[in-house]
């Protein structure tokens, strides 16, 4: 059988390596590139991400990337983010004042409460395993890149902003963090987002990458 085809986008800010050896342990057949004509030509296409979102936001202008990430997800490409990746996905960002985002999927990126719902302080950045759960809007996981999963199943987060989309029909599933729900995974039509990274997930975060994929 053909393996998996899936383009990575390198554009200076991901952890290319690591997303690269999760996908190849799947079967994915994995390129690395930041070239559009390529990118455009994919069947499917990952956005990893680690840092800061203007400097993400700034580096995909550069390279002429923006516009050319968007008509990827108009021609309904799979398409995944990864951490940093996935909160480039909304409008908007407030990290180090206000930074225009991608804008497929209505929402903002807002920083998680240093105060946890009880007034206790917390620690920021969120870094460590916690399990997820099903976002309230939802039934179940069916349909989705979890439906291989069950809730209570823990990934491995490094943040400190988390995604607010609009809609809560686009939030697949969530992870608690100081009485906080913060979106774990949102999707919109085939376009997906892990605030974790399942590349470092261990088999739970294979399982995502292979449905993905599939």
């Amino acid at each position: 059988m053909r393996p998996h085809e899936v383009t990575v986008i390198d554009y200076g800010v991901g952890n290319l390596l690591s997303v690269q050896r999760g996908l190849e342990y799947c079967g994915a057949e994995v390129h690395i590139t930041n070239q559009p004509e390529l990118i455009l030509a994919s069947s499917k296409v990952v956005l990893p991400g680690v840092g800061a979102f203007a400097n993400a936001m700034a580096e995909l202008k550069r390279l002429q990337l923006i516009e050319v990430i968007k008509e990827v997800a108009r021609r309904g490409t799979p398409f995944l983010g990864i951490c940093l990746g996935m909160q480039l996905l909304l409008d908007e960002s407030e990290e180090f004042g206000l930074t225009q985002g991608l804008g497929l999927i209505p929402g903002r990126v807002i920083p998680i409460p240093d105060i946890s719902t009880t007034g206790e302080p917390q620690k920021i950045p969120h870094i460590g395993w916690n399990n997820l759960v099903i976002s309230r809007n939802k039934l179940s996981w069916q349909n989705t890149i979890l439906k291989t999963l069950e809730p209570g199943e823990s990934t491995y987060f490094v943040h400190s902003f988390m995604a607010n989309p609009v809609d809560i029909n686009h939030r697949v599933a969530d992870c608690i963090y100081g009485g906080v729900s913060i979106s774990a995974v949102i999707a919109r039509d085939q376009i997906f987002g892990c605030q974790f990274h399942p590349e470092k997930s261990g088999e739970v975060g294979l399982k995502i990458l292979r449905q993905f994929l599939a």
